[in-house]
């Protein structure tokens, strides 16, 4: 059954390369993003298994913590994770869950038949400290994904659960937001004191709250 927006994230217990795990105990109070691989030692993968160790930092800024998956067992992984720091220069900073047996990739649907009976799809969850799921996306084998567009995503995820705004088109930290339509002016006037721009009556702008 699919994995959709608003679900408690599947829990389970796995062994990976930092050793056994219960997800939700190992999310804490976290935000996580898990995602899947369709096989160790392939070229796409390993670009992008390198980016995320790059990347680490930004995600620790976030209180993101961040796991990949394969259908290959934790000995497999160990041995990519040479050639991962070899080709990209950043050694692997994640756990990665082994899942030979597919019991978590079956639980988040990440074996989609008509593009592949036996290897997961690239799929992304971000899910929230309540351990629900904020986000998924799937990707074809063949296409990388973009780690810095999934900051993005965590970073308008953050500031959306705390403050009644949504986030434009293209929007990166720092800029514009939107007064949800939910919010009445009178509401707003007291939540956003330095008011807005009326671009339509369901379309008010104003300067992101955190900052």
């Amino acid at each position: 059954m699919a994995v959709r927006l608003g679900d408690t994230a599947p829990d389970f217990t796995a062994p990976t390369t930092q050793g056994d795990i219960n997800f939700h105990e190992w999310l804490g109070d976290s935000w996580g993003v898990l995602f899947s691989h369709p096989k160790d030692f392939t070229p796409v993968c390993t670009t992008e298994l390198g980016t995320v160790a790059a990347l680490k930092s930004e995600f620790d800024k976030r209180n993101t913590k961040v796991i990949g998956l394969s259908v290959d067992p934790v000995d497999s992984h160990v041995e990519w994770e040479k050639d991962i720091e070899e080709v990209v220069g950043t050694a692997v900073n994640f756990p990665m869950i082994g899942d030979p047996d597919r019991s978590v990739a079956d639980k988040y649907d990440m074996i989609h038949e008509n593009a592949n009976d036996t290897l997961t799809v690239r799929s992304v969850f971000i899910i929230g400290p309540d351990k629900k799921v904020k986000l998924t996306l799937t990707y074809p084998a063949s296409t990388g994904r973009n780690f810095n567009e999934i900051l993005r995503v965590i970073d308008s995820l953050q500031l959306t659960a705390d403050h009644k705004v949504a986030t434009p088109a293209n929007w990166v930290d720092g800029e514009d937001v939107i007064i949800s339509p939910a919010v009445s002016d009178e509401d707003a006037k007291n939540l956003f004191p330095a008011g807005w721009e009326p671009v339509k009556p369901y379309l008010r702008k104003t300067k992101q709250p955190n900052r």
